[in-house]
């Protein structure tokens, strides 16, 4: 496995980043004790980086992973919506107890968009800042779906990790193109900004041909190291064989590329529009009273499942 070092934050990190929403509740759903020797295989493998957010809601499975393991052996980031003093010290607390850790490794604010979000953020990144003094915070970051917001983070010397969406058909990338993407990523990196990557697969509607969009994204100078979800040992084994450029089994890689994923609404929806709301793709839409979705724009990251308060919405 090879690592990077992540901009000017002190962090040398695996160029495969764990990414955990997909073993936890909001999609594959799989019991804690699963889902952790997960991530100690990926460990056991060389992998030293994983993603994960407070809205995942697997610190547990971290915790469980850690046990036994030298804290340096996992560099963690983490993710909040946290926009005031109170709740970034609420989401700062939580992440430190439920993950049993005595400080993160990098904390950001969850799907930033612009300058004004950023603004508008303020209080709860002036916490995060001083907690970075105090050490329980290594480095300060944002996570992206917007260009906007890459060029807003280059700006500022607060930030020090971007994790913005990257992929070879520019999926899910909320105002711009590709090339708008790489442009801002690579003014980022030149001002010193750690990057790493997410939804490389498109939130797995790309996954047809994995080598070919790992390949794009690994070949961008500017990322250190790309986050791609994991759920299971197959998957796991694949991600590994292409980001070392080893050859994968065919079988294993054929299975993988047909297992298609997509979002479900239960037929008893109640039409209550709060999944529409969340929705910064505009993936989703009302007709009938009943929620809908237009599969060719979702990104499958489950965060409309959060909102929605029957759990009628599932990625399968």
């Amino acid at each position: 496995m090879e690592y990077r070092d992540l901009g000017q934050t002190g962090l040398k990190v695996s160029r495969l980043c764990f990414g955990s929403l997909t073993l936890s509740p909001l999609q594959a759903n799989l019991g804690v004790k699963e889902g952790a020797g997960l991530i100690a295989g990926a460990m056991e493998r060389g992998i030293n980086f994983l993603d994960t957010a407070e809205l995942y809601d697997n610190y547990g499975y971290i915790k469980e992973a850690m046990k036994g393991r030298p804290r340096s052996s996992l560099i963690i980031a983490t993710k909040t919506y946290a926009y005031s003093r109170k709740m970034a010290r609420e989401s700062l607390e939580k992440a430190l107890k439920e993950m049993g850790l005595d400080y993160i490794d990098i904390f950001m604010l969850h799907e930033q968009e612009s300058a004004l979000t950023l603004k508008g953020h303020r209080e709860a990144m002036e916490y995060f800042l001083k907690a970075k003094d105090k050490g329980y915070i290594r480095a300060f970051g944002v996570s992206t779906h917007h260009v906007e917001c890459v060029r807003a983070a280059t700006e500022m010397e607060e930030i020090q990790v971007i994790h913005p969406l990257v992929n070879i058909r520019g999926l899910g990338i909320a105002d711009g193109s590709v090339e708008d993407m790489l442009t801002a990523i690579g003014k980022a990196h030149y001002r010193g900004k750690g990057i790493y990557a997410m939804k490389p697969l498109g939130g797995g509607n790309l996954i047809e041909n994995p080598k070919e969009c790992f390949d794009f994204v690994l070949g961008i100078p500017h990322i250190s190291s790309v986050a791609v979800g994991i759920q299971s040992v197959e998957e796991l084994e694949t991600d590994i064989a292409i980001f070392e450029n080893r050859p994968v089994d065919p079988g294993t890689e054929s299975a993988l590329s047909a297992r298609r994923r997509r979002l479900l609404i239960e037929p008893w929806c109640e039409g209550c529009g709060s999944c529409v709301s969340v929705c910064s793709q505009g993936a989703l839409y009302l007709k009938d009273g009943k929620a809908c979705v237009r599969q060719e724009l979702c990104i499958l990251c489950g965060y409309c499942a959060v909102r929605c308060k029957n759990f009628f919405i599932k990625v399968v």
